[in-house]
């Protein structure tokens, strides 16, 4: 069976058809071969797949942070590769959130100005207010003026997961988001990012070689030869 459950109108993120080649001196490297993929609106989706299928590639194409060989993205209705680099960045500020497996946190920055980053980007007046309330929703109220350094793994992931999310956008990518942490802390980290996507409304994205934690997920991917199938 193939890829999609739900190809139609109410699609928040619609990919169809995609392909991805690489070139190489020897020959080219198709990493996709016609990855398609739809997901409505509060949906949460999980795409498994052994190391080198494709996972990573696949993410950074949904998060415009790279362009097909072929086939579409839209996400909110627009197609990302019809965008300007500069209104990429300005859509991805506002449509997209993305929570890395190595937390990507600025270590010069306390966790309320890693925060309230985005938010200071796209000149919102209200920034380290949101930020404020982003850290009390995860559970870091007491920690908002410390920097990373003096935070644990779980709590960076945290930060992550508040700054991602603090600017509300419809959709939410995570890759691996529980792979440097420890079982225990992995899994109430997860737990908390899932109970807030669901009470915000977003579209999660997990990307993860995690059978079980696919599980948490309505719906679960497998990214096997190029492909997507449910």
């Amino acid at each position: 069976m193939s890829e999609n459950s739900s190809r139609d109108g109410s699609a928040i993120l619609d990919v169809q058809n995609v392909h991805k080649t690489y070139s190489h001196p020897t020959q080219p490297i198709e990493v996709l071969r016609g990855a398609s993929l739809a997901a409505k609106r509060g949906e949460t989706v999980a795409i498994l797949g052994p190391s080198g299928s494709g996972k990573s590639t696949m993410l950074s194409l949904l998060a415009g942070l790279d362009k097909p060989t072929s086939g579409v993205i839209s996400l909110v209705g627009e197609d990302l590769a019809r965008l300007s680099e500069e209104k990429l960045a300005r859509f991805r500020a506002k449509n997209l959130g993305i929570i890395f497996q190595q937390f990507h946190l600025m270590n010069n920055l306390t966790a309320t100005e890693n925060v309230s980053l985005p938010l200071e980007i796209a000149r919102n007046p209200d920034a380290v207010a949101k930020a404020r309330r982003a850290l009390e929703d995860v559970g870091l109220g007491h920690r908002q003026q410390h920097f990373p350094h003096q935070l644990s793994g779980g709590e960076c992931q945290r930060v992550a997961i508040a700054r991602a999310l603090v600017v509300e956008p419809p959709v939410l990518l995570a890759d691996e988001p529980s792979g440097n942490l420890d079982t225990k802390t992995g899994t109430q980290v997860m737990k908390m990012l899932f109970d807030l996507a669901k009470n915000k409304g977003t579209t999660l994205i997990l990307v993860t070689h995690n059978e079980d934690l696919a599980g948490w997920c309505n719906r679960k991917l497998h990214l096997a030869e190029g492909r997507l199938q449910q």
